[in-house]
């Protein structure tokens, strides 16, 4: 059908995951599409391949030059504000956008009414809460699905032939920062912590790109009362006439706040008079892991939901329903009474420090790629509780200096090695340390890539390590 694309020069900045739905969905509007990349690997040339043979022109190797006659760019999130292609669409009056601002522009483009967007972010416990919220909201009967940065293509949510009651959309700072119009129904922001800032610049930035998510939202801003930072982004926000700033806190909620309350969680936000009232949610045990952070995002969940209008029993069975991704403090076994737990995921310190929190008496197995992180304060947090340490990767010896600072008693194993099997040796190392009662906990505080393929394959091989264990 004729849109505001047809006949518009459109270049696509990166193929992959997001660029080449976009090109499609573009070309498929009528736009004059051309893809730009920087790499020219297999991978690249297949999809090139595959967009060329629809029409499409893709320029492979040289993702800094703006293609002739471009109107608009749609990037890939990754793509950092500071690549000359940037640079030279911002000298032309070039606007930039996302594929989630592609996306939030295409709905309702074939006439149907556009779900309502329930948005989440924060630096760490994103995808658990989007699937927890899409299994809250499928309780409650809606049609539904978890998309954006959790892995599935918003622009296919949009355009498909799938219709919707509402959206659980995850989103990376990456992507607000390219999406100038997202105005979503109501949006929370998790947490704050350092991350990413090579990309942001400075930590004034990635806040502020997180902050995003709450410009122009029609009911709800919901943020961690325990982090005074997402409070401040609600304050600066610009929202809708009667928007309200709902808080979520693992202590008892005061009004116009979710928490827990004698191993319930309980809602005085969405309740007749909330300075007298509140409603049970569900019990703490329905949380699936029931670690202080889960139990945050279980709550986060059920805010936006609430704010969507969902009852309470439908919150307590999508809590109930949910089953957690794997690598995300997943119990793998207990062998002669010491459990083992993968949090692979865990792959910067602040989503170690709450996996750590977790547990009473530890062997903690970490290191990796530190991506500049500092372990000072994740360490001294955690000094009481660590029973062992054994250190892997590239960066470990940052973790062991930290240790030797604010845990000197700690017994530190260091296994100079960055093969895969490395992972074989350090759980049987860490099972020389621990004792009945214990947990040996895979909560890396690291990336992954200097000995694997993604934190996947380093989860998979601690599991692997852990069953050899007990044969």
């Amino acid at each position: 059908m004729p849109s505001e694309f047809t006949g518009k020069h459109v270049t696509v900045a990166g193929l992959g995951v997001s660029g080449v739905p976009a090109a499609k969905v573009l070309h498929g509007l009528g736009a004059h599409v051309t893809v730009v990349n920087d790499g020219a690997d297999e991978r690249a040339r297949t999809q090139a391949a595959e967009l060329e043979a629809l029409g499409v022109t893709v320029r492979l190797g040289d993702g800094d030059t703006l293609p002739e006659g471009t109107e608009l760019i749609v990037t890939a999130p990754g793509w950092k504000p500071t690549k000359p292609l940037f640079t030279a669409a911002e000298e032309a009056g070039v606007p930039v956008w996302g594929d989630v601002e592609l996306a939030w522009r295409l709905r309702g483009l074939d006439g149907r009414e556009p779900a309502p967007w329930l948005a989440v972010t924060g630096t760490n416990g994103k995808t658990t809460t989007v699937q927890m919220l899409a299994s809250i909201l499928k309780a409650a009967g809606l049609r539904t699905a978890a998309v954006g940065n959790i892995g599935v293509s918003l622009l296919d949510a949009v355009t498909g032939d799938t219709e919707y009651d509402v959206l659980a959309v995850e989103l990376s700072s990456y992507q607000l920062h390219w999406a100038p119009s997202l105005r979503a129904h109501s949006a929370a922001v998790l947490n704050l912590a350092p991350d990413h800032l090579d990309w942001h610049g400075s930590m004034e930035a990635y806040a502020a790109d997180k902050g995003r998510i709450y410009e122009g939202n029609q009911v709800a801003c919901v943020y961690n009362v325990a982090d005074k930072a997402t409070e401040d982004l609600v304050r600066a926000a610009d929202v809708e006439e009667g928007c309200r700033a709902i808080g979520f806190t693992l202590g008892t909620p005061g009004p116009s706040q979710l928490g827990v309350v004698e191993g319930l969680l309980v809602d005085r936000a969405f309740v007749e008079d909330r300075q007298k009232n509140a409603q049970e949610l569900a019990e703490v045990s329905d949380v699936n892991p029931p670690a202080p952070h889960n139990i945050a995002n279980a709550l986060a969940a059920a805010a936006l939901a609430r704010a969507f209008g969902v009852s309470a029993a439908a919150v307590r069975d999508g809590l109930r329903a949910f089953t957690p991704d794997a690598h995300r403090i997943a119990h793998v076994a207990d062998v002669d009474g010491v459990a083992y737990v993968d949090d692979s995921k865990a792959t910067n310190t602040h989503a170690t420090e709450a996996s750590l929190a977790a547990y009473e008496s530890i062997v903690w197995i970490a290191g990796g790629l530190a991506k500049g992180a500092t372990f000072d304060e994740l360490v001294a947090g955690a000094a009481k509780r660590l029973r062992g340490a054994v250190l892997i990767g590239a960066d470990r010896a940052l973790i062991r200096e930290a240790l030797a600072r604010h845990a000197p008693e700690v017994p530190v194993v260091d296994l100079d090695r960055t093969d895969t099997g490395a992972m074989l040796q350090a759980v049987q190392e860490a099972r020389r340390l621990a004792r009945p009662g214990d947990t040996v906990l895979l909560a890396p505080a690291c990336a992954s890539m200097d000995m694997f393929t993604n934190y996947n394959q380093r989860g998979d091989a601690f599991a692997q390590a852990v069953r050899e264990l007990g044969a």
